[in-house]
């Protein structure tokens, strides 16, 4: 049965909706970035660029990498445009847009984000390199879908009785990365652990500005949490929904964040464009071995 208009939309040029793309337009290389004046800063080491567009927050360009072609997108900040971009990716290699149906034959993307994010361990060094062995999902999103098959109860009940964590709140979902990609990506100047991924950046990740938060020893127990030699790592705001829809749509997924700032001893780099440039290279070489 086809799709119907109103839930795969179109625009009049047959794109798809937000992204502002046609097939054609990507390729099975996909490079996740945040900000959109990130995704010039991963092209500008591109040998050529065939194809770019913007809507909104949404900036996509495609082009080759020493003979490779990858496409760059920038997301925007958290979980709920993750939902929008991932969902859009997947329909553009899997729904034929013509008939509004789902292919026979799926394709599976590599998706690698290219992030920033804070340390919450005192041995993960501003200015380091953290892959994401797992998502932490403390946002809830991922409950909108059929997440059995991809959950690890094990350390989700952990995490919960560890933190204590509030029954008002989603249940916590923790998600594997794509070990493929991990294990392409990794190398002696990279750290590995669980990454959690917040909905937001204030009160979500401890921030007190005005509000009070519900938990304010949490970030504490964050910390010290452990679970057959897994920690978290990292604090951040789109991994776990990335891992989470990839797994689920069937596309391999990896996380790889410049740290920024060390939260644990209160540290924020001196040169953080720096990082996120060495942090860029490192990635687009690492993807053409």
């Amino acid at each position: 049965m086809p799709i119907k208009e109103s839930e795969l939309i179109l625009n009049p040029d047959g794109s798809i909706y937000h992204l502002n793309l046609k097939p054609e337009h990507i390729a099975s290389t996909v490079i996740f970035v945040g900000d959109q004046d990130r995704v010039s800063k991963v092209t500008s080491h591109f040998d050529s660029i065939e194809f770019e567009t913007q809507k909104r927050e949404f900036k996509t360009q495609t082009g080759h990498f020493k003979g490779k072609r990858i496409t760059v997108i920038s997301t925007g900040i958290g979980p709920d445009n993750i939902d929008i971009v991932l969902n859009e990716l997947d329909a553009l290699v899997n729904i034929d847009f013509k008939t509004r149906q789902v292919k026979e034959k799926l394709t599976s993307l590599d998706i690698i984000r290219i992030g920033t994010s804070g340390s919450l361990q005192e041995n993960i060094p501003v200015d380091g390199f953290v892959l994401s062995t797992h998502g932490l999902d403390l946002n809830g999103m991922l409950h909108s879908y059929q997440i059995n098959s991809i959950s690890n109860l094990d350390i989700e009940d952990a995490f919960i009785e560890q933190t204590n964590w509030h029954t008002n709140k989603s249940r916590p979902i923790v998600i594997e990365g794509s070990s493929k990609l991990l294990q392409k990506l990794e190398s002696n100047k990279t750290h590995k652990g669980l990454t959690a991924t917040a909905g937001g950046f204030y009160g979500p990740q401890g921030r007190v500005l005005r509000l009070a938060v519900q938990d304010s020893e949490l970030n504490c127990k964050m910390d010290v949490f452990k679970f057959n030699g897994i920690c978290i790592s990292n604090f951040e705001m789109e991994t776990s929904a990335i891992f989470g829809l990839a797994k689920l749509l069937g596309h391999e997924a990896m996380s790889i964040n410049a740290i920024i700032a060390n939260r644990a001893v209160g540290t924020f780099s001196k040169n953080p464009g720096k990082t996120i440039e060495n942090l860029i290279t490192y990635t687009l070489n690492k993807i053409i071995e």
